[in-house]
């Protein structure tokens, strides 16, 4: 009875985390949408500079980890199962993320070694693990 009771509030909060993350990542969508708006409608107009670029690239990688997480919470509904591949992708995505919107000259080399040693850890991770599924 228990055991039931508690599924049951895990599959409820699951569904309201999902509902609200539905929210931000159409909210982030339009955000992002009007971001590349401004810095197209920036002087000179139609091309955005670096800056610019990695701002929104940042961001646009911040909203795909929302959409990842949304699968994640989808599978997790569906199957009562954290699929471990999604997991890797949305870590994988948040490096990118990380390393795009670093300045490499405001970081130390130990931090940057730390980065890409986590990026080919979860790399290698995310090898197997499709091995895995194969």
């Amino acid at each position: 009875m228990l055991d039931t009771l508690l599924a049951k509030i895990q599959k409820f909060t699951v569904l309201v985390l999902a509902g609200m993350l539905v929210v931000v990542v159409v909210l982030s969508t339009a955000h992002l949408g009007m971001l590349i708006g401004e810095e197209i409608w920036k002087q000179p107009r139609f091309l955005i500079p670096v800056q610019g670029l990695l701002d929104i690239f940042g961001y646009f990688l911040l909203v795909l980890i929302g959409v990842e997480l949304l699968e994640t919470l989808k599978a997790y509904l569906k199957k009562d199962v954290i699929h471990v591949r999604v997991v890797l992708e949305v870590a994988l995505i948040a490096m990118a993320r990380k390393v795009i919107i670093e300045e490499p000259n405001a970081v130390s080399g130990l931090t940057l070694f730390a980065v890409a040693a986590l990026i080919l850890a979860l790399g290698i991770a995310l090898y197997f693990e499709r091995q895995a599924q194969e």
